[in-house]
């Protein structure tokens, strides 16, 4: 996405955005060989700008946030489709976000959604087992037995098997013959919750992702998104860090 030049001068350290103002009404700037002196002027990331006849290198600033993302969104930067993906409700970010992870289809709930490569790939690595808490409304009321088996792991496929996890009914209805169950989980895998529930013989009607580690949705309502904080961001550094 294209952004204002002093608004890209000022991401890459050349001066403030008033400073890098300043520099291209006195005709310091060039954006491709040509000297720019108008401050309407966007570049993105494909362009080449000079200061002072040095080439300037754009360094991305590093984004967080925490999105809720509704039913029928794709997790992906874009869909060959044409269904709507995650990063449509990030138009007026100018950096290029992608999401950690993903979120089925018609899965709502907690994704976040940043640029920084390092961290997303430490977030989503197996070792560092961040949980992710998900409420699924399941057919049929399950059973102590059924929640035990959930609890110690059931057999995915031919290869795989889930770890422990942490399950209890939140509520059920016998009329709909429905239950309400929160499940946490520190795995990832491809349908995983849906798989674990109908293993044991209730599926999945309705799936949502409440919570991812210590972050919850409180306060944010479908399609909307918050940026993270430092101390947020700190956190999470801090759970993957390799001295755990």
């Amino acid at each position: 996405m294209a952004i204002r030049l002093q608004k890209y001068m000022a991401q890459a350290g050349v001066a403030s955005r008033r400073a890098s103002e300043k520099l291209i009404v006195a005709g310091k700037v060039k954006v491709n060989g040509k000297v720019v002196t108008e401050l309407g002027t966007k570049v993105n990331g494909n362009d080449f700008v000079e200061v002072n006849g040095k080439l300037i290198e754009q360094v991305e600033t590093k984004e967080y946030f925490l999105f809720y993302k509704p039913r029928g969104v794709i997790s992906a930067v874009k869909d060959d489709k044409g269904r709507k993906v995650v990063t449509d409700y990030f138009t007026d970010i100018p950096q290029r976000l992608y999401p950690v992870g993903r979120l089925d289809y018609d899965t709502s709930g907690l994704l976040l959604m940043t640029n920084d490569g390092e961290l997303a790939n430490k977030l989503m690595h197996p070792k560092y087992k961040i949980e992710k808490t998900y409420v699924a409304k399941v057919k049929g009321i399950p059973s102590n037995d059924s929640l035990k088996q959930l609890r110690i792991g059931v057999k995915l496929d031919d290869h795989h098997r889930s770890s422990s996890a942490k399950v209890k009914i939140l509520s059920s209805d016998k009329k709909t013959d429905t239950a309400i169950v929160s499940i946490t989980i520190h795995e990832g895998r491809y349908h995983q919750v849906k798989i674990m529930f109908e293993k044991v013989g209730h599926p999945v009607k309705k799936l949502k992702r409440e919570r991812y580690g210590f972050l919850t949705l409180d306060g944010l309502t479908a399609g909307q998104f918050r940026p993270l904080s430092h101390n947020e961001v700190h956190k999470l550094e801090k759970m993957v860090s390799n001295k755990r």
